[in-house]
């Protein structure tokens, strides 16, 4: 089946292609659609159904869509939703253009300097998760949606971001249970454990049923 994917994120498409093989994956920009829909929901899923309708109305073919972010506990659950356009907690979401790295710093500096202020242990775990809301989107009001963690714990600074896989905010993400970031786990155990990967788990399976 050939499925298109509500992204313009390159290695967003590959790790969906992995997940969903041998289902054929595409996304927008392979068929030379300029996609870029107002993800103005106020949750994952709200942001997913946005953008699985809009290129469905587009392309009338099945499309899968997800919103995914990294949620700190000690910041409340921010950047959550706004994490691809977090800018530091002084700045409003998205109001200046961040690379990664930055964001990865802005984001650790935030955290463990609120954990300063509360009067935690220097050497306390600062936990987090990564959220990911999928949608697969049949038709009008015809859906199918799963929503998904996984466990961590932030590293003490960007010093500490280690790994090369993965992409975004996995770097600064360790795992206690694997002795790793998310970026230093294997293809295969990161879709095996991943937000995404479980959520792909659960869609698929559905998928395969129809």
């Amino acid at each position: 089946m050939k499925i298109f994917v509500a992204t313009g994120n390159q290695h967003k498409k590959k790790e969906l292609s992995e997940l969903f093989s041998p289902h054929e994956i595409c996304i927008p920009s392979d068929i030379g659609i300029s996609f870029d829909p107002d993800e103005n929901g106020n949750s994952f899923i709200a942001n997913s159904l946005i953008k699985a309708e809009a290129l469905w109305r587009i392309t009338k073919t099945p499309v899968i869509a997800d919103d995914s972010g990294i949620c700190v506990d000690i910041l409340d659950g921010k950047p959550g939703i706004f994490s691809a356009r977090y800018a530091g907690k002084d700045a409003e979401p998205g109001s200046k253009d961040c690379t990664q790295l930055e964001k990865n710093t802005l984001l650790l500096e935030e955290a463990w300097d609120a954990a300063r202020k509360q009067g935690l242990d220097p050497d306390a775990a600062l936990t987090c998760r990564f959220v990911c809301a999928m949608v697969l989107y049949l038709g009008k009001d015809r859906f199918i949606s799963a929503q998904e963690t996984i466990e961590g714990q932030l590293v003490k600074d960007i010093e500490h971001a280690t790994g090369k896989g993965g992409f975004g905010y996995d770097p600064i993400v360790y795992l206690p249970e694997f002795g790793k970031t998310i970026a230093e786990l294997t293809e295969e155990e990161k879709n095996r454990i991943s937000h995404r990967g479980k959520a792909a788990a659960k869609i698929r399976a559905l998928l395969e049923s129809f």
